[in-house]
């Protein structure tokens, strides 16, 4: 069965703090208690919705622990590869017009 263990409140607060560092407009459905049902949205530059979800542990490499969250945009029709949170917020902002 897929875990979660990974998503901790720092690894959330990273998150949150890049996404502000990269100036987007982001929110979370606050489950960070549930990580399982922890989703995030997110806002880019063109006004197109991102959708950040955490991976499971299946899809985290031992030799890359910190990739944790993958990104989706429904109107790109694309999902990121699992990226660390810093990774994640470049990802958005410089996604193509």
């Amino acid at each position: 069965m897929a875990s979660f263990t990974h998503v901790t409140p720092e690894r959330c607060a990273q998150l949150g703090g890049a996404l502000d560092a990269v100036r987007l407009a982001w929110s979370d459905n606050g489950c960070q208690l549930t990580p399982q049902y922890l989703n995030y949205t997110a806002t880019d530059q063109h006004g197109r919705t991102w959708r950040i979800n955490p991976a499971t542990n299946f899809q985290i490499s031992p030799s890359a622990p910190g990739r944790v969250w993958q990104a989706s945009c429904a109107e790109l029709m694309r999902t990121s590869a699992i990226l660390s949170a810093r990774q994640v917020a470049d990802h958005i902002k410089h996604a193509p017009a």
